[in-house]
């Protein structure tokens, strides 16, 4: 099985990224997309993120009923400081028979370079970008990905077109803080959930 894994602190998950998703397992030809909800990430403070608890229940119920999506909560039952290396290691651990995915962004391909263990990362498991209108990664220098033969030109030639969804976490956060509607930004489950759990501020 091709399995993609969609990293995140999905705080809340919202339709941006169950479009990205969906455009995702149709690009690539994934069986799967597993979305990973992180537990410490090494480059944001824990406090700024919902409980792990919840931000699981909530994507559960935003993608209950799609076969093609589940979810794992590896990262968030690691204790300490998460790095994908020890999530994509652990997965492979348990699933040797299937073949896994990792989707970034455009964004994050200059900074994979600084990833822990990338080296072995990327023998480990095949990274696929993902790349939203207007960015052309053909204009990408390779030497800025800052990383040795052959894997500037293998992950440049790994992409693939998005929908340009203008929705972000920070962005509906913001707008429960401020009294605003989120309808038609998360999946009507997400919003009864984050009313009943009285997260963000509300």
């Amino acid at each position: 099985m091709r399995i993609g894994l969609f990293g995140g602190s999905f705080n809340p998950v919202h339709v941006g990224h169950l479009v990205v998703a969906q455009d995702a397992a149709e690009a690539f030809g994934l069986d799967r997309v597993v979305f990973l909800p992180c537990g410490h990430p090494p480059h944001k403070p824990a406090d700024a993120l919902a409980p792990g608890e919840h931000r699981a229940a909530m994507i559960e119920a935003a993608i209950e009923g799609d076969p093609r999506f589940a979810i794992s909560r590896c990262e968030l039952e690691r204790p300490g400081v998460t790095f994908t290396i020890d999530t994509v290691r652990a997965l492979r651990a348990a699933q040797p028979d299937d073949s896994f995915h990792f989707l970034i962004g455009a964004d994050t391909l200059p900074e994979l370079h600084s990833w822990k263990d990338i080296g072995a990362l990327l023998g480990l498991c095949e990274f696929l970008t993902l790349v939203r209108p207007g960015f052309d990664p053909a204009r990408m220098d390779p030497v800025a990905l800052g990383l040795p033969e052959p894997w500037p030109a293998r992950l440049l030639a790994r992409t693939a077109r998005v929908h340009e969804v203008g929705v972000s976490s920070s962005d509906i956060r913001m707008r429960l803080a401020e009294g605003l509607a989120i309808r038609y930004l998360v999946p009507d489950c997400v919003e009864r959930y984050i009313s009943e759990h009285h997260l963000y501020g509300v």
